[in-house]
This record gives structure tokens, sequence and C-alpha cells, in this order.
């Protein structure tokens, strides 16, 4: 199951805390990617990732939708829309230990091992407190 976080983030020096909405603060974005969550939630794999794909359209630079959207299309099997959204993600958090870990799995399940283990390599870096790209 994808589980996003959209309303509070863990503080940690190796995954900065990107302001979301609170409830209060109620946007189209943050009502897509909840939506597209509760699919998550109901096996509505395809509702997700539809809701997912419109707030990547509506927010081209939101990190929770173009990972979210890359787990759900791993799990419907579309591996290549999979791998190009799960690059997205560490295009925008390069020093994101899931987005990395998720690219891995990703090309795990299309065989291309050599990549898979790149991708880890990267994740074992930033799980050791390293850095794959400098601020």
């Amino acid at each position: 199951m994808v589980h996003l976080q959209t309303r509070r983030r863990r503080r940690s020096p190796l995954n900065p805390i990107v302001p979301t909405p609170s409830p209060d603060d109620a946007s189209p974005l943050a009502d897509l990617l909840d939506d597209a969550s509760g699919c998550v939630a109901t096996g509505d794999l395809d509702g997700a990732a539809a809701l997912f794909l419109d707030a990547t359209n509506l927010d081209p630079a939101c990190f929770d939708a173009w990972h979210g959207l890359g787990m759900v299309l791993m799990r419907s099997s579309d591996l290549k829309g999979a791998l190009g959204a799960a690059m997205m993600a560490t295009d925008l958090r390069p020093n994101d230990l899931l987005a990395w870990t998720a690219l891995s799995q990703v090309h795990v399940k299309m065989g291309n091992i050599a990549e898979a283990e790149a991708a880890k390599g990267n994740a074992r870096i930033l799980s050791l407190g390293g850095r794959i790209k400098r601020d």
C-alpha cells in the first residue's frame, strides 16, 4: 500500500520539512492527494493513478504526487510509467531515501539489476547520513 504523508512530516536532517497543507488550508492539490490515498486504501489503483496524475499536472514539482503515482503504477504493472514517475521523484528530492528505494524496486521488477543496485546504493548512502546532491 502506498502511504503518503500529506499532513505531517517527521523532522530529519536528511529529509527537510516541506510545508504541506493543513486541514484548514484545504487546496485542490491536497484534496487530490487525499482522494488518491483513499483510492489506494480501497484498492482502486486505476482511480488512484488518475488522481495522482492530476496532481502532477496541477503541480509538477509535487514529490508526493510523483512518488504516489510511481508506486501505484508499479502495483498496476505499468512498469515504464512507474519508472518515469520514480525518476521524477528522485529528481525532485535527490536526498530522499524513500524515493531511491522505490526507484530500486521498480528497476528490480523490470529486471534492470545494475540500475536497481545503483539506486539501492544511493539509498544506502542516504541511510548512513550521506548526501546524493549537496545543497
